[in-house]
């Protein structure tokens, strides 16, 4: 999902409110370069009102300006092609294009250079509520859901643009929009879903699925897929029907839990939700976890030392950042989140002070000393990458980009920009920003 659902979430409310007419624009396939990836969405009103982005601002203005056009008979996916440029005169800008034993698309070239194709679903309000819907519920249960979307078939009948939420059971899929199936298509439709039930969340084809789950540990996997599948009547085998699905997993907010209320944490919070986490600040400190301090936040809680079940709640599922500058803080919540990882855990201070911190808690540690050595290996500290600069905003971006790595799973395939001159390529930031505490006992 898009860094701009909350905001798309909001003014969908205001529309469906104020009954204001609007459309969702979606990315649902992407060809060669783009700077959306599939599943990034925009909402547009018909009173002048957009949220979201696409593109990087290249399509938006068109799209503003069709979208309640092009939705004027349903659902429909269009095609932009982000190419060369072409003449300024005398050449049209767009142009049919007949797309692959599909039905003929409209096709327009914008000519950024980018040298890709976009390929995006209108859809007016009323016919994408329930999926804006299943978005929300998901953010808010915590469960993530595997959703299909048609996207383009063979069979004219085929309601494009429907979106259908699959299941283990493939015969208990549940229609996520307002479109209806009709009787001539069902038996065809029913044929696809089920085979992308099968191959993307059946218990027998775990390994198909896309995304990642809730309570593992993040790996680079894509939320998105491109499915094409081919399905046959029993009335006409002659004549397979082949449909193009796009194939989201619909995952919750990333979870951020920052551990200290200090002011150096009110950038990482803001930082943190400009990309749509769910931020938690939590402190012992009363006169610091207070909300006009980190009005941003969505939690801001005072926790006491000993409450070690807020503690574990709280982190379940989530980065943690322990950044409140105190040695006892520090320590009472360390040795809690060594004892039970969370999906990510770093540590502010320099290396000496964690190691310190990680020595007195072996020493009176109680329980099983190898699994804590497994959360002491997934420690990050000091946390953050040193990207340069100074102060708590710059220290905000190193920590965040480490964070988003590790979440999504990239932390070992981040590479740097080419470098017209040098021509180099970087794996990773520099080791000094990533250490672990084995790493002082295998240099010894």
């Amino acid at each position: 999902m898009s860094n701009q659902i909350s905001d798309i979430l909001q003014l969908a409310d205001q529309a469906i409110a104020t009954d204001t007419e609007a459309v969702l624009a979606t990315v649902v396939h992407t060809e060669g370069s783009a700077y959306r990836k599939p599943g990034a969405m925009m909402l547009i009103c018909a009173d002048g009102q957009s949220v979201g982005m696409i593109s990087g601002g290249c399509l938006e203005p068109h799209i503003i300006k069709k979208a309640l056009w092009l939705t004027r008979n349903g659902p429909v996916v269009q095609v932009y092609q982000t190419g060369e440029d072409l003449p300024e005169e005398g050449a049209a800008k767009t142009q049919a294009v007949d797309d692959i034993e599909f039905s003929i698309q409209t096709e327009l070239n914008f000519g950024l250079g980018c040298n890709g194709r976009v390929h995006v679903l209108f859809e007016r309000l009323d016919t994408a509520r329930a999926y804006l819907e299943t978005i929300r519920q998901v953010r808010q249960t915590q469960q993530p859901v595997t959703m299909a979307t048609l996207i383009r078939s063979q069979e004219a009948s085929h309601p494009v643009g429907l979106h259908v939420q699959l299941t283990s059971d493939s015969n208990a899929v549940q229609v996520a929009s307002a479109n209806n199936i009709t009787a001539d298509c069902d038996e065809l439709i029913n044929q696809a879903i089920q085979s992308l039930s099968a191959k993307y969340v059946s218990a027998k084809h775990s390994a198909n699925h896309i995304g990642s789950g809730l309570t593992q540990k993040p790996t680079e996997q894509k939320p998105t897929d491109f499915a094409t599948i081919t399905s046959v009547a029993q009335q006409d085998i002659t004549q397979p029907v082949q449909t193009q699905w796009l194939v989201q997993q619909l995952q919750p907010q990333k979870r951020l839990l920052i551990c200290g209320a200090g002011n150096d944490v009110q950038p990482l919070v803001r930082l943190a939700k400009m990309q749509d986490w769910h931020v938690t600040v939590i402190d012992s400190r009363s006169h610091y976890a207070t909300r006009s301090r980190f009005m941003a936040a969505d939690q801001v809680q005072c926790v006491a030392l000993e409450d070690t079940q807020t503690l574990l709640a709280l982190s379940q599922n989530a980065a943690v950042a322990l950044m409140s500058h105190s040695l006892t803080q520090d320590r009472a919540r360390l040795q809690v989140l060594l004892a039970n990882p969370p999906l990510y855990l770093g540590q502010l201070g320099p290396k000496y002070r964690t190691e310190r911190l990680i020595d007195e808690i072996k020493q009176a540690y109680q329980g099983d000393v190898n699994g804590l050595e497994q959360g002491i290996d997934q420690l990050y500290y000091p946390i953050g990458y040193k990207l340069g600069g100074d102060g708590p905003e710059a220290l905000a971006l190193g920590v965040m980009a480490q964070i988003s790595a590790v979440m999504h799973g990239k932390e070992n395939t981040l590479s740097a920009s080419i470098n017209a001159k040098e021509m180099k390529h970087a794996s990773q930031p520099k080791a000094a920003s990533d250490r672990r505490y084995k790493d002082r006992w295998a240099a010894q």
